[in-house]
């Protein structure tokens, strides 16, 4: 029997240093893989479509440009494929 598929994670948050450490604490879990990450809503909408990971961990709160709430509705619209989950992570 083979193992599991790791699950697929592009991280978003506009701060270089909870993105760091969110990128440490997930890509040492054995069953997550961060495909990517992501400093701006723009950035996040363009890897989802590229990378196509299972899930996108975001910040609502990010500096210029759209914010998470903008880049979520533009990441989980209708596609051909099934849009990733996104889970929500704000202060």
């Amino acid at each position: 029997m083979s193992a599991p598929r790791p699950v697929r994670l592009l991280v978003c948050d506009d701060h270089v240093v909870v993105r760091a450490g969110l990128l440490a604490l997930l890509g040492s879990a054995p069953d997550i893989e961060v495909v990517g990450e992501a400093g701006t809503g723009e950035e996040a909408v363009a890897l989802a479509a590229k990378l196509t990971p299972d899930v996108v961990l975001m910040d609502l709160q990010l500096g210029e440009g759209i914010d998470g709430v903008e880049a979520t509705r533009r990441i989980a619209s209708p596609s051909p494929d099934a849009p990733p989950h996104v889970l929500v992570l704000t202060t």
